[in-house]
């Protein structure tokens, strides 16, 4: 291990993409401690201590609204208007023949578009977000109104904006996710606290708590572990062919399917899912009309049961996990390009029957891959009951982005090493 960081680190190319990361993430956090006029960061802090869904919420954006900094919305405008393209290719042949055929054009369209979107979604939940702590209390009783409000939305959203920057220069470099690894970089940063928490208010009582919290995150990083590096070896054989004039003699190789094709994608959409009745009921709870503010209360009771919520959870990252691998694997592509290459699947007759084949291997695979990653996500929500312990939750969500985020990283540099590597031959 330590010979092949030492390898990574004499690679120029390599270590200069690795210390332009750091540059960047360092950048992102110093903006994350960066207040937005007008807001209390204490009573903020208490706010999010005994909230679930504030809770989560901070969790999601990096840790950035728990000081309700300039970067407050993290990138989950970003998130949610991908989710809403990613919906629209499946319903508007336009965008799903831009996606498909546009090429690598097709595909800088569609992003721009996203990216577009990002900012009226970036406003509304800027406007959102002061709502709702200014309903809390978390303003110390200030109502941001006027002039104020709007440079508050202004200032947030242009925070998520540079942040969709800085996401997009780090995937530039190759070793990962940049929207994933900021999302990373702010779980990490709220450890030291907690951990600094946890042991100044330490008692015998926790004792039970802390050992199944341990237990809790061994089991998941061996299992999101397994899950990510799980591959279903699909043999693929090239039948002869002439080159010049040899004859050259067939291959055997194999096509790889992985178990988790979506990765930690779909942890990160049914987060962004499951918290958005909550936020919207948040506004309505003071409503003047009866019947609008008691179906906000219901809807919020409603998130608060943790049988509901658990539900919930799991049936989002499910679906979530088929919908995202159905976005990015396409059967009908991979069976053209096979039969294009002259490569063919032993038993299986290229064309329509290799696609069927394909399609149904994968659903295969998807069925172990989604129940599994379900499970995991909602294992600390089953186990909150048992512990009575709020940091469970939140602990074992982010435990889980953490571990297969840096599986992602480990991968895509280890490939930049080999391709690296293979240039010197």
């Amino acid at each position: 291990m330590l010979e092949k960081i030492k390898k990574i680190w004499t690679v120029k190319p390599l270590r200069n993409s690795i210390l332009y990361v750091i540059i960047m993430l360092a950048l992102f956090r110093f903006l994350a401690h960066i207040p937005v006029p007008g807001i209390d960061p204490g009573a903020l802090k208490g706010m999010l201590e005994g909230n679930q869904f504030l809770g989560l919420l901070n969790i999601f954006s990096g840790g950035t609204l728990e000081s309700f900094s300039v970067v407050a919305l993290g990138v989950a405008p970003y998130i949610t208007s991908s989710i809403i393209f990613q919906l629209l290719t499946m319903v508007i042949p336009k965008l799903k023949q831009m996606q498909k055929e546009g090429g690598e054009e097709g595909r800088r369209k569609l992003n721009q578009l996203t990216r577009w979107v990002s900012v009226p979604l970036a406003a509304v939940q800027a406007y959102g977000f002061i709502a709702l702590i200014s309903q809390s209390g978390g303003s110390g009783g200030l109502i941001i109104t006027g002039f104020d409000l709007f440079m508050a939305m202004l200032v947030m959203t242009a925070g998520t904006v540079f942040l969709m920057w800085i996401g997009e220069l780090i995937t530039e470099k190759g070793i990962g996710n940049g929207l994933s690894i900021m999302i990373l970089a702010g779980i990490i940063a709220t450890y030291p606290r907690y951990l600094q928490q946890s042991i100044l208010t330490f008692d015998s009582s926790q004792t039970m708590n802390i050992i199944v919290f341990l237990v809790m995150a061994i089991v998941t990083v061996l299992v999101v572990t397994l899950i990510n590096e799980a591959v279903r070896n699909v043999p693929v054989n090239y039948a002869r062919h002439h080159a010049g004039n040899r004859l050259t003699a067939g291959v055997t190789t194999s096509l790889p399917l992985k178990v988790a094709m979506a990765g930690v994608i779909p942890i990160i959409f049914a987060i962004s899912v499951v918290l958005f009745p909550t936020m919207i009921a948040q506004f309505f709870v003071q409503a003047r009309t009866v019947w609008v503010a008691d179906l906000a209360q219901q809807v919020i009771t409603l998130f608060q049961n943790g049988w509901f919520y658990g539900i919930s959870y799991f049936v989002l990252v499910f679906g979530f996990t088929y919908f995202y691998t159905g976005v990015i694997f396409q059967p009908e592509d991979m069976a053209e390009n096979l039969q294009k290459q002259g490569a063919f699947i032993p038993g299986v007759r290229p064309g329509a029957p290799t696609e069927k084949y394909l399609a149904s291997t994968m659903n295969k695979l998807l069925l172990i891959g989604a129940t599994f990653l379900a499970v995991i996500a909602v294992l600390p929500v089953a186990m909150q009951p048992i512990t009575g312990s709020q940091t469970l939750v939140v602990g074992g969500t982010s435990l889980l982005i953490i571990v297969a985020v840096i599986i992602d990283i480990i991968r895509q540099t280890e490939a930049q090493l080999v391709s690296y590597e293979y240039e010197q031959l």
